[in-house]
């Protein structure tokens, strides 16, 4: 790992595992060849001009010149500062298997270029977990989703993860699975409690987290004989019959949606589950629980968890 003078300086971390320290070494080998030729290009200009309008103009010119040059050093420390940070926040999450070293150049680019800004201790823990979740399985997400990510305001995100506490774990045939939050009457009880309204849901969608249509429900079809389903680890088993749809409410996430819905920290709502069961039994769907609820994580990663 690069000494001394290097691009990072994270502190007293311990023993770094294999993946953190790869990580580290990729992140530097990249930025450390990005940002600080830039940034010595721009003080030495900087640093010129104020030469030359001293000698131009005077002293009270050169002192004004000097507090713009504290300014652009302090701005960029906190921008420093919010790289380290969020990059001490994504080693714990680092996986053993995780190969960091196979993290596109440019995407690291990217990403550090848009989250430097970025100070709030919860948003810099989301970044970390994208940080963390590219570098465990390189090509997770997309720049365009990084991109997204620099736009989304707190609130906005905050939103975001309210919503995903409804979000189930689908898969259906050879389709890997999505998470679905499962939006059936959007003036029930169970949504308005947790601040999820047709106005909130509009607004996620004009965001391009979701695309939300009240006006028809979605369905799947052409789907097997029986699936698996999971709310936060707990599996249920669907049944259908010859003729039968399955519905899925009135939104979905978006590619965004479904890159970011994993880390962003939900968790399930209360009663929800038994919500969502009789809904589908109205529906003529035969259900079964085959297996005892599980515990995972906090956070909707936990319905990741197969049987």
């Amino acid at each position: 790992m690069p000494e001394g003078n290097s691009f990072f300086s994270l502190g007293n971390l311990g023993d770094l595992t294999k993946p953190a320290t790869v990580l580290i070494e990729k992140i530097f080998d990249v930025l450390g060849g990005y940002f600080r030729p830039r940034q010595i290009r721009r003080l030495a200009k900087a640093e010129a001009e104020a030469e030359i309008i001293k000698a131009q103009t005077g002293i009270e010119v050169a002192d004004i010149q000097r507090r713009a040059l504290n300014r652009w050093v302090a701005e960029e420390t906190k921008k420093q500062d919010n790289i380290e940070r969020i990059t001490q926040k994504a080693i714990p999450q680092l996986e053993e298997s995780s190969n960091p070293q196979n993290i596109e150049d440019d995407w690291i680019v990217n990403f550090f270029d848009k989250c430097r800004i970025i100070s709030d201790d919860e948003m810099q823990s989301l970044w970390a977990r994208v940080l963390a979740g590219e570098a465990n399985s390189p090509g997770t997400y997309s720049k365009r989703t990084v991109n997204f990510l620099s736009y989304l305001d707190k609130k906005d995100a905050n939103l975001f993860t309210t919503l995903c506490g409804f979000g189930w774990f689908i898969s259906l045939g050879s389709r890997f699975g999505d998470v679905v939050p499962l939006i059936f009457n959007i003036h029930h009880k169970i949504y308005n409690d947790k601040g999820i309204n047709f106005d909130q849901l509009q607004h996620l969608d004009t965001l391009g987290l979701v695309t939300f249509n009240n006006m028809a429900t979605l369905q799947y079809t052409e789907i097997p004989k029986w699936i698996i389903v999971f709310y936060y680890g707990t599996p249920l088993n669907i049944e259908f019959n010859k003729d039968t749809n399955f519905p899925i409410g009135t939104i979905q996430l978006t590619q965004i949606g479904q890159q970011l819905a994993p880390i962003c920290g939900s968790e399930p709502v209360e009663s929800f589950l038994e919500y969502v069961v009789e809904q589908w039994r109205q529906q003529g769907l035969i259900l079964s629980s085959l297996y005892p609820r599980r515990t995972g994580p906090k956070g909707l990663k936990s319905i990741f968890i197969l049987p």
